[in-house]
């Protein structure tokens, strides 16, 4: 179970990123962030966020028309 759900359902890009980004900040290393988006590009926008910025993406699903990403902080 993640440390923190950010629900950017509704949202395009690029905010549901830059939610992220701004969640993930205030987090300490080794937490976990659960993002809920529905736009489907969000699945390669945090696939490249993730290995752009060194965080893991630990877990990406698919549910219905909700898409689940798990990112644990790095650093």
């Amino acid at each position: 179970m993640a440390n923190q759900v950010l629900d950017v359902k509704g949202l395009n890009c690029p905010l549901p990123i830059l939610r992220a980004k701004k969640a993930l900040k205030d987090m300490p290393a080794g937490a976990t962030l659960q993002v809920l988006a529905t736009d489907p590009g969000a699945v390669k926008d945090f696939e490249a966020f993730c290995r752009t910025t060194g965080n893991e993406l630990l877990e990406s699903t698919v549910d219905g028309k909700v898409y689940s990403f798990v990112i644990r902080r790095t650093a």
